[in-house]
């Protein structure tokens, strides 16, 4: 209490918004065993909230995690978006990271859990958005993961040419053609970064790979 009161006061009238707690639920559901959890269970992110809420009225608060498509991940964060609001505590909006691929997520399933967050009464965003498109072992969120480079999972170090660029458009279209369908309640989308020559993607989870995830190409030109 002492640390959320001292932060959010510190910058009352200044912050549009908080992360009030980030990535507590894995995806089958379940919440990750946090020393925060050991100690309070599921209740330490309701006295989080209502903490926020209490050193500033104002501002909007958030919830944020990855695998949001996840459907187990999914149930759990609608019961505890309706277990706030039936205490009086307030949650503005759920944040999705979307640090995603060209074979993951499936974006109908993206779009389920986008449909139920706003049915449970908050708005949505998107956090952390990059589109990868390598080939990927993997999905998960710990950035100290790696994997060994091969060169068939680096394809286009030398450059990526328009016709190997458009799968990678028409699946980002896709993703905004979702956004906008619900554009009433998706009310930001923050990207990882700017262009894609200081994408951390570039090295994750395969150290030395050149990455095109970014709307922007290495020279600052739009992608579309």
């Amino acid at each position: 209490k002492d640390h959320i009161t001292t932060v959010v006061q510190r910058y009352k009238g200044k912050i549009t918004g908080w992360d009030v707690v980030n990535e507590a639920i894995v995806e089958d559901g379940s919440y990750r065993k946090s020393d925060f959890y050991k100690i309070m269970g599921e209740e330490f992110i309701d006295w989080a909230f209502q903490c926020a809420q209490e050193a500033d009225p104002n501002t909007e608060l958030y919830y944020n995690d990855y695998s949001m498509s996840a459907p187990g991940k999914r149930a759990t964060v609608v019961k505890m978006v309706q277990r706030l609001k039936s205490k009086g505590i307030r949650i503005d909006a759920v944040g999705l990271q979307t640090h995603i691929g060209m074979d993951f997520p499936d974006l109908k399933e993206y779009e389920k859990s986008i449909t139920a967050f706003i049915n449970a009464g908050v708005d949505v965003q998107l956090t952390e958005t990059d589109m990868s498109v390598l080939p990927n072992p993997y999905t998960g969120a710990d950035v100290s993961t790696r994997f060994q480079y091969t060169p068939e999972k680096d394809p286009y170090k030398n450059g990526i040419n328009a016709k190997q660029l458009k799968p990678w458009q028409d699946r980002f279209k896709e993703l905004f053609a979702i956004i906008n369908k619900h554009s009433a309640h998706v009310k930001r989308v923050t990207f990882w970064g700017v262009t894609d020559a200081s994408s951390w993607k570039n090295d994750f989870p395969i150290p030395g790979r050149t990455d095109y995830p970014l709307p922007f190409d290495r020279e600052g030109k739009f992608k579309f």
